[in-house]
């Protein structure tokens, strides 16, 4: 099973992954590791693929799979709550696992310095338009200064054609976003209003970040739509599985705090 660990300075104890495609038993187009139990895969192989991500990282309970709907939403990760209709979660509990999926959309991962509150964020454009990360940062509660934010993999500016109604509602909230799009081919005489630009989504969440006063952002730039034997991609394939991005606290053992101690030092 191949999984992207993040490369950031979160305490050890904030145990972060983003899985790929690779290292479940679902076939055809969602070959391997479908997590997605929404997507027209046989329920049993995603029930399984969950499994085994569950035994690979060494988590007892079930992560608090979310239904996602494009929204800003967000809520707590092991709460008794049913209603899981959200877009992001948080957790300030031991062993509650925050998860979003992803096919092309952005995910994002957060915690604080000191690792007390960690977050998982879905967020295509919608999401980021309608305010999902100022929504998660929030709930939070955490001062700017003291939040990390980890971006995973998701469909990069090469290959995200959105058209101009996509532009126009970013830089009307922020003149700085028209630096995310570029144009894309048009066709000359007679051609439509929607004619597409290459958005840059993790451009985009950047900026949201930065005027938060969020400064300590990291990944971002592994494109999901150019890389198929890697990722499951919407844009690209239509019918596909999803990938997984997750983020917890851990115990704090004697060697998480000799780590953090020498992180400090």
């Amino acid at each position: 099973m191949e999984l992207i660990r993040p490369e950031w300075p979160a305490p050890p104890w904030v145990r972060t992954i983003s899985t790929t495609r690779d290292g479940g038993r679902s076939e055809g187009p969602f070959a391997s590791l479908n997590l997605g139990d929404h997507v027209g895969d046989e329920p049993a192989r995603v029930d399984e693929n969950r499994a085994r991500l569950l035994a690979q990282l060494g988590l007892s309970t079930e992560p608090y799979w979310l239904r996602q709907v494009h929204g800003r939403a967000i809520v707590r990760a092991g709460a008794a709550s049913l209603n899981r209709d959200a877009d992001g979660a948080v957790a300030d509990t031991p062993g509650a696992a925050c998860v979003v999926m992803t096919a092309d959309c952005l995910p994002l991962l957060l915690c604080d310095a000191q690792g007390t509150r960690v977050a998982a964020v879905h967020a295509g454009w919608r999401g980021l338009a309608g305010g999902v990360v100022e929504a998660a940062v929030a709930a939070l509660d955490i001062a700017p200064e003291r939040l990390l934010v980890w971006l995973g993999p998701a469909i990069g500016p090469a290959a995200f054609a959105v058209g101009d109604e996509v532009r126009e509602r970013f830089v009307a909230a922020d003149a700085r976003a028209a630096a995310a799009f570029r144009p894309g081919p048009r066709t000359g005489a007679g051609e439509s209003p929607g004619s597409p630009w290459f958005a840059d989504l993790f451009l985009l969440a950047r900026q949201r970040l930065d005027r938060l006063g969020i400064e300590r952002v990291y990944g971002g730039g592994d494109c999901t739509f150019s890389q198929p034997r890697r990722f499951f991609s919407y844009r690209r394939d239509g019918v596909t599985g999803r990938m997984a991005s997750l983020i917890w606290l851990a115990p704090r053992d004697e060697d998480s705090a000799r780590a953090q101690g020498a992180n400090q030092a």
